[in-house]
């Protein structure tokens, strides 16, 4: 992993009167840690079945990942991106010499437009998160940020707050670091990781749910492989709003100097909301920065 995917830095501030370890996975080279997941489910496919090539689904960052990776491994790469996905990830998606196919996300279901594809082409199909080598490629961030911490003498991270729509990386942070704590953190309406960890059993999120700038955390249901491993690990699950959504990413770009995404500001929203306790040994992903320039210029406008 280490000599494809470029480790990313972990930045500390202290946040009400504690250290914080912030990894910043939105300086991946495609902006985000889908790389990791990507990069090592590719890897696994048999070079013999490469020339077929990888299908995909994706509203941006995963698109990217996989992208990035088949352009490396010389592999073409189809990915299915709903039409309504940031133009930032698309343009990216594209530049990076992927296929890319629309679908309408209100009307038509990508898994079954992916995997039809992937049929029909004798390609390999790559989940965004369902998939036992995304979840632990994605778990190399936990990895390697305890090494971070490690070195800066930080210890162990104790708590890690994490992002979450489908839950590879929260899933396999939690398998790299087994005895973290793990808090997902959804945007407010699409937190069904959050309630089905309650439930003890996966609760989609339903009808109609509400708007969210959180592109890459629109996901309609979590899988039993994510739900699995986080539920079998004590994760726990919170909720948060737009507003404090945009108020955590104008809190990167002024004290970490980092652009950082809605999707990929969940976390950092979570603990300056107050809604996980702060405590030493906490470790906070910045997973994404992949940015619509228009909605971040406004966002990072907005009076406060």
């Amino acid at each position: 992993m280490a000599a494809a995917v470029p480790a990313t830095p972990l930045f500390t501030v202290d946040v009400q009167g504690v250290t914080v370890a912030f990894k910043a996975e939105n300086l991946q080279p495609m902006g985000a840690f889908k790389l990791r997941g990507a990069w090592h489910r590719l890897t696994a496919i048999e070079p013999g079945l490469r020339a077929k090539g990888v299908v995909a689904f994706s509203s941006g960052n995963h698109a990217q990942g996989v992208a990035w990776a088949a352009r490396r491994l010389g592999m073409p790469a189809m990915i299915v991106m709903p039409s309504d996905a940031p133009k930032a990830k698309r343009d990216g998606t594209l530049a990076l010499g992927a296929e890319v196919v629309d679908y309408d996300r209100a009307t038509e279901s990508r898994e079954t437009i992916a995997a039809r594809l992937a049929e029909a082409r004798g390609a390999v199909l790559v989940p965004s998160f369902d998939d036992p080598w995304v979840i632990e490629g994605q778990g190399s961030a936990g990895v390697e940020a305890a090494a971070q911490m490690a070195v800066l003498g930080l210890g162990a991270p104790k708590h890690v707050v994490v992002p979450c729509g489908g839950g590879g990386l929260s899933a396999g942070i939690a398998l790299a670091l087994p005895e973290a704590r793990v808090t997902v953190v959804e945007p407010e309406g699409w937190d069904d990781m959050r309630r089905s960890l309650v439930a003890g059993r996966i609760e989609p999120v339903g009808d109609s749910p509400p708007p969210t700038a959180c592109d890459s955390l629109q996901t309609m249901r979590v899988s039993p492989l994510t739900f699995d491993v986080l539920s079998r690990r004590g994760a726990t699950g919170v909720a948060v709003t737009e507003a404090e959504i945009r108020h955590a990413q104008r809190w990167a770009a002024d004290g970490l100097r980092l652009v950082v995404e809605p999707g990929g500001a969940v976390a950092l929203a979570a603990i300056l909301a107050g809604k996980v306790a702060m405590e030493p040994g906490m470790l906070v992903l910045l997973s994404g920065g992949n940015v619509d320039r228009a909605a971040f210029a406004s966002v990072l406008a907005e009076a406060v």
